[in-house]
């Protein structure tokens, strides 16, 4: 089996990135998308906890869905609906 080996001479570190070019409506879209995922993520692994483990992921659950408010607002201001 053939070993892969990184390219170390190169001097972009940069594994994920945001294209330049997209525009701010896309931008929020795809935020509230995400937090939206990650909510979901957070709420279903709470209920499969218990004790201290389950207050930390909905205090999460609680962040995250508070930024995807604030996200969604940003949205309507730029695109309203």
């Amino acid at each position: 089996m053939k070993k892969i080996s990184p390219n170390l001479s190169s001097t972009d570190s940069t594994l994920f990135s945001v294209a330049p070019e997209a525009d701010t409506e896309t931008l929020l879209a795809n935020a509230s998308e995400t937090l939206s995922s990650a909510r979901e993520m957070a709420s279903t692994l709470a209920f499969d906890l218990e004790g201290p483990q389950r207050s930390l992921v909905l205090a999460i659950h609680l962040l995250v869905e508070m930024g995807g408010l604030l996200v969604d607002r940003a949205l309507e201001q730029v695109a309203p609906t």
